[in-house]
């Protein structure tokens, strides 16, 4: 017996058949490996800047706190993109 899900997924699967392309295996192991590289590459960045924040807080540099939380959050934006664009690289390579 199917769940619901499951039925919901083939009525959409029968309406736009190409719309949820399935992945190799291989396909998988590589958004994996994207996926745990652009972790690491993220938690570097977010403790190297967290650090430099906390000494800005602690010197009363409310200016440059502020600079240094702005960077991190476009530094944040930048990794997740480059990650998504490299992740659909990998599913449109087959």
């Amino acid at each position: 017996m199917k769940s619901a899900y499951e039925l919901a997924m083939e009525r959409l699967n029968a309406a736009e058949p190409d719309a949820a392309p399935t992945l190799t295996p291989a396909q998988k192991k590589v958004l994996a490996e994207i996926d745990q590289r652009y972790k690491a590459k993220l938690a570097e960045r977010e403790i190297f800047l967290n650090q430099q924040i906390a000494a800005a807080r602690a010197a009363g540099q409310a200016e440059e706190f502020e600079k240094l939380r702005e960077q991190l959050r476009r530094e944040r934006t930048r990794i997740e993109e480059e990650r998504e664009d490299e992740k659909n690289k990998a599913r449109r390579n087959k």
